[in-house]
């Protein structure tokens, strides 16, 4: 996103349904439930809405949502790929839709039962090859095992002890301090349950290295957020939140949940963060020292280590010790996930950390950090991705 679009639209409106293991409804209830709430929020009127943005993965069709709110005229919609990678990028379409004059108020939703419908985590074997060049690619690793994204994960996450020296007590830090701000928000589905270390190292592996609380969870419920331009944001109720920038990435030699083939460093490095990162800060013309708290994808606690590194908070290598210093707690350098993450309140691809950067900038989240002014959100690494730099206006 060029520089030129740097806070020129705002998020206005956000909303959620209450996040569970069996919600008892459908996928396109859930969302639409989402989709009232963050209009509602927002100020707005269904009728106010004519863009529709979402997953290419999400079973809600943008006419049957447009047509359950009661929304008459849509007049741009759009669905981006990748699962988790997607949730920033659903962000950058609609402040491009906005900027280039195509919609007024666009809605970003995603909604599905995860877990009482379709698990993310689970795969069948043996699987049927397709004709999709992503099924074709599969095909040559789903027959030694590698069916699930733990499975994928876990060989990077072992590479990355393997180059760096860290351990699975540092992957566990992680996990304890989501829990710890899951524990303080009411709506985190771990409300009031934190862990500590010894409880991580004592859960269960899943995929060595990879414990049980290394692992995100599975969740049932859907969110939505209002963008729309800064200055009309400046008119409706909520503090507007703007959008200081937004990228997507894909680089060189990437797979699906783990670029195996690429040389080492590549291999650990998150590539494809770094092409993300670097569009961040020039389009924002902000850095590290400007970010006061960040929503940091976290479907497996490995993966937050290397972000940390090439967002620039620490040098490659050393985000073990960034965290053992207890810089992702409230009142330290990066307070981190303050929701509870995806281990720690639900896993809606994401969508839930950029709802919370959102009340966290305007000063409704249950974990505040005093005197932040901008927050980084990221999506799903491994796969093709992307990420915001959001502002309090």
């Amino acid at each position: 996103m060029d520089s030129q679009f740097k806070d020129k639209a705002a998020i206005a409106g956000i909303g959620q349904t209450e996040f569970s293991k069996k919600s008892g409804r459908s996928e396109l209830r859930l969302a639409v439930e989402a989709v009232d709430a963050a209009v509602a929020d927002a100020g707005l009127k269904p009728a106010d809405i004519d863009g529709l943005v979402t997953f290419t993965t999400d079973s809600n069709s943008e006419v049957d949502v447009a047509g359950a709110m009661g929304m008459p005229e849509v007049t741009f919609f759009s669905r981006v790929n990748y699962g988790g990678g997607a949730g920033c990028g659903t962000v950058q379409q609609a402040v491009l839709a906005i900027a280039c004059g195509v919609a007024k108020n666009v809605v970003v939703y995603r909604a599905f039962n995860e877990r009482s419908g379709s698990r993310y985590g689970t795969s069948k074997r043996p699987q049927p090859a397709g004709t999709g060049t992503e099924q074709i690619a599969a095909s040559w690793t789903n027959p030694f095992g590698l069916l699930t994204p733990a499975s994928k994960v876990a060989m990077f996450a072992r590479r990355y002890m393997h180059t760096y020296g860290a351990t699975s007590e540092d992957f566990g830090r992680v996990s304890v301090v989501d829990r710890k701000h899951a524990a303080n928000n009411p709506n985190a589905w771990f409300y009031g349950k934190p862990i500590t270390l010894a409880d991580h190292q004592n859960s269960p592996l899943i995929v060595d290295p990879l414990h049980l609380l290394d692992c995100c969870q599975e969740s049932d419920g859907g969110v939505a957020m209002v963008v729309t331009s800064t200055d009309r944001a400046r008119d409706l109720p909520n503090r507007p939140v703007t959008v200081s920038a937004a990228a997507q990435g894909i680089a060189a030699d990437q797979y699906s949940m783990a670029s195996f083939y690429r040389p080492d460093d590549d291999f650990v490095s998150l590539p494809e963060m770094s092409v993300v990162a670097r569009q961040l800060y020039a389009t924002s013309g902000l850095g590290p020292a400007d970010i006061g708290g960040a929503i940091i994808y976290d479907h497996f606690t490995p993966m937050v280590l290397p972000q940390l590194e090439v967002f620039g908070f620490c040098e490659r290598g050393e985000a073990k010790d960034f965290i053992r210093d207890g810089n992702l707690e409230i009142g330290g350098r990066l307070p981190l996930n303050t929701h509870g993450g995806q281990l720690g309140e639900a896993y809606i691809h994401g969508m839930n950390g950029i709802a919370e950067a959102v009340r966290q900038l305007r000063g409704q989240s249950s974990n505040p950090v005093e005197g932040i002014n901008h927050m980084l959100v990221t999506a799903g690494t491994t796969v093709p991705t992307g990420g915001l730099i959001l502002t309090r206006a």
